[in-house]
């Protein structure tokens, strides 16, 4: 009988280790939550995607979108320690490194952006916009694919009058109110722009060039790398959910949960949105030479500099 009961002794013993074992293995495991600010704009959608449909969850990781209408906006955040990443772009993650604040390129991601002229302008072609007057954000990303689309249409970017308006719905709606002469728009938006009327110009998917791109803090990849990648799983998830499902399936998240206006059910027009990869090379100069050229940062950064490797498989 004491034998038996000293059996019985060690196995609840040896039992109780056990779960202890268990129970610290999966505090030590579990993922840290993920802060990443996005724009009204297609880049984002595979995220919010993700988070509609319970990826991050199903990784075991929480990620909080925050929404912003500006990139300055966005870029002050992240720069605060607000947002440990964001749906951006190389000039942004240029800009933050030559003000010494390290950020690291992740990964490329899709979307498109539209030249656009008022519909009473008469304007059909990007030549005739000399001397007319286009809505950007300055020293952005949109400022970049502007000068592109000037140029293929032979035009300088002193030809044109820039006029800053950072918030990109207050963009559209100055464009359709005939209060700007022309606007370079991301999607969804542009594209409501071309169902009430506004002309097409040239777009970034015609160029054939893409600098969006997600990125994150060298802070939050030094201590969150593990939940960066389950966001990633997560993302490549809803990469194949948008591949195989129609916008019909979808498109009310996008109004309900992210603001895109009512407009897009028609509307909206949508990249071929690729799995996590990282930028081509011969985007990343074509920025990082466009801003050296303008003299807006003081390093001519190469590709290794910029871009972490480890999430992109």
């Amino acid at each position: 009988m004491k034998r038996w009961l000293t059996l019985f002794m060690v196995s609840v013993i040896l039992l109780s280790f056990t779960a202890c074992y268990a129970d610290e293995g999966s505090s030590s495991s579990a993922l840290e939550p993920i802060s990443i600010g996005v724009l009204p704009d297609v880049d984002s959608i595979p995220l919010i995607i993700a988070d509609k449909n319970g990826y991050f969850k199903d990784e075991g990781v929480e990620v909080n979108i925050q929404q912003f209408k500006s990139a300055p906006d966005r870029d002050s955040a992240l720069q605060s320690g607000k947002i440990d990443g964001a749906v951006s772009d190389i000039l942004a993650a240029a800009f933050a490194n030559d003000g010494g604040f390290n950020v690291k390129i992740t990964s490329l991601t899709n979307g498109t952006y539209k030249l656009l002229v008022n519909k009473d302008k008469g304007i059909s072609d990007v030549s005739a916009l000399k001397d007319k007057s286009i809505a950007i954000s300055t020293n952005t990303i949109i400022e970049y694919v502007t000068d592109k689309m000037l140029a293929e249409g032979g035009l300088k970017p002193e030809d044109v009058h820039k006029v800053a308006i950072p918030q990109i719905p207050t963009r559209l709606e100055m464009l359709q109110n005939g209060k700007i002469d022309a606007a370079t728009l991301p999607d969804p938006l542009a594209s409501v722009a071309v169902k009430n009327g506004a002309v097409l110009l040239n777009s970034t998917d015609k160029l054939n060039i893409n600098p969006g791109v997600l990125l994150f803090t060298a802070d939050a990849i030094d201590k969150k790398a593990d939940s960066i990648e389950a966001m990633y799983r997560a993302y490549n998830k809803a990469v194949e959910y948008l591949g195989k499902e129609p916008v019909s399936s979808y498109v009310d998240v996008l109004i309900n949960d992210v603001g895109f206006p009512e407009d897009i059910k028609d509307s909206i027009s949508l990249p071929k949105y690729e799995k996590a990869t990282l930028p081509s090379q011969e985007d990343f100069d074509g920025v990082i030479t466009w801003l050296t050229d303008k003299k807006l940062i003081k390093n001519a950064y190469n590709f290794d500099q910029l871009v972490e490797k480890r999430f992109v498989r």
